[in-house]
């Protein structure tokens, strides 16, 4: 399939296009969630689930069709800026399948001619035969799943690929990619800062433009949860997960990928457009089981979710045509703070008169200013508020006291 195919339409163009220009020029993302994985990670609360069976790949991408039609229909000329393909493991569909997705989205939007399309790969599943099936289908950029760089914690992770295994994936994804990006999770069980600081400089000697650095959570539901209750994962304490932390900061700042975000890390203009969609406040469709979206719907901000088991996700679609369950219209106090706690982990920071814009209220100056004494947030002089590096690891603390 060529990139031109994947994103071919049967409707006029000229007409969407007419359609689109009267928007106000915005980022408008489309997430597409693919819910399958090879094996469910212990630490993993995500929607992800495994079929020993065969996936019925035809369905599933009829039905994103038909639920992409009906989320278009609801959200008419938008022009899409950036498709995310998330999961699960969505390397684990064919091409065609992508191929398919990719033309729906373009069949019922506009598509912008630089748009972002990503698709989360395994390192398991990374082929260079695939990877070449899903340029020409129009991915344009991945993100691997590599977790860590070294084989002890990989197993303890629950990881079904070694560290050379995740080194080869990352250097198909250069050979086929012009962008791309890998994951890892630090703060894991015996993990020194020294161990930590010899790993992400291995990282980013092989990241081109992007990293995504997360902590290791434990959540609720997991079997790490079970384990950790019961005594028997032992993470690292606060001031060592601090100090890893800092070592990630400082690091990553030295070797020319810093944070844009409280986790995630890029060369100058290599950020990820797509979730700039969401940290931003910007207007996303969610397509597939359990996916969530935000659209602006006669002036109301929508907040949607699907059916999250996938076969019950999949009856839905065939017969309603979406597989929307929730629906919820967010008020404006609903809307400005879900703007300030996003906006607020990007480095780039808010503008206050837009929180304003949102909630009817302005943010308090007095909390502004203790919080400035306090040096966890700086307002520079066009009035635009950023919450410092001190502030970053105590961020839910300085959203909740500028909300109040």
């Amino acid at each position: 399939m060529s990139r031109d195919r994947a994103f071919s339409s049967e409707v006029d163009t000229g007409s969407r296009q007419e359609n689109a220009s009267k928007q106000e020029c915005q980022a408008f993302g489309v997430y597409v969630h693919w819910p399958f994985c090879l094996s469910k990670c212990p630490y993993c609360d995500f929607n992800s689930h495994v079929r020993h069976a065969a996936i019925d790949e035809a369905r599933f991408a009829s039905a994103f069709a038909h639920e992409i039609a009906a989320t278009a229909e609801r959200a008419p000329g938008r022009e899409v800026t950036s498709i995310f393909l998330g999961g699960g493991t969505p390397s684990l569909m064919q091409p065609a399948t992508v191929g398919a997705v990719l033309d729906a989205i373009g069949k019922h939007w506009c598509v912008a001619g630089d748009v972002e399309v990503t698709l989360e790969a395994n390192p398991t599943s990374v082929e260079a035969t695939r990877f070449a099936g899903y340029r020409s289908a129009g991915v344009n950029r991945v993100s691997l799943g590599v977790q860590a760089l070294d084989d002890a914690s990989l197993k303890a992770l629950g990881r079904m690929h070694s560290a050379r295994e995740a080194l080869d994936a990352v250097a198909i994804a250069r050979r086929s990619f012009d962008r791309y990006s890998f994951d890892l999770i630090y703060a894991r069980p015996d993990q020194t800062p020294a161990m930590w600081a010899d790993e992400l400089r291995l990282a980013i000697s092989e990241a081109a433009e992007h990293l995504s650095l997360y902590q290791l959570t434990i959540e609720e539901g997991t079997p790490f949860f079970g384990l950790h209750q019961a005594g028997k994962l032992k993470t690292p304490d606060e001031a060592v997960a601090r100090a890893l932390y800092d070592v990630t900061q400082e690091t990553c700042d030295r070797l020319g990928l810093p944070a844009y975000e409280i986790s995630n890390h890029a060369r100058r203009g290599a950020e990820c457009r797509h979730n700039l969609v969401y940290w931003r406040g910007e207007e996303y469709a969610g397509i597939g089981p359990g996916a969530h979206g935000r659209l602006d719907i006669d002036g109301i901000r929508h907040a949607t979710a699907t059916e999250k088991r996938p076969e019950a996700w999949l009856m839905r679609v065939e017969t309603n045509g979406h597989g929307v369950v929730t629906d919820e219209l967010l008020n404006s106090e609903e809307r400005a703070d879900e703007f300030l706690l996003m906006g607020l982990r990007l480095t780039e920071g808010i503008d206050p008169e837009r929180y304003k814009a949102l909630s009817g209220r302005p943010l308090d100056p007095k909390r502004i200013a203790l919080l400035r004494e306090e040096g966890a947030i700086t307002v520079d002089a066009t009035g635009r508020l950023r919450v410092t590096s001190s502030g970053f690891p105590v961020l839910d603390a300085v959203v909740a006291d500028l909300a109040a």
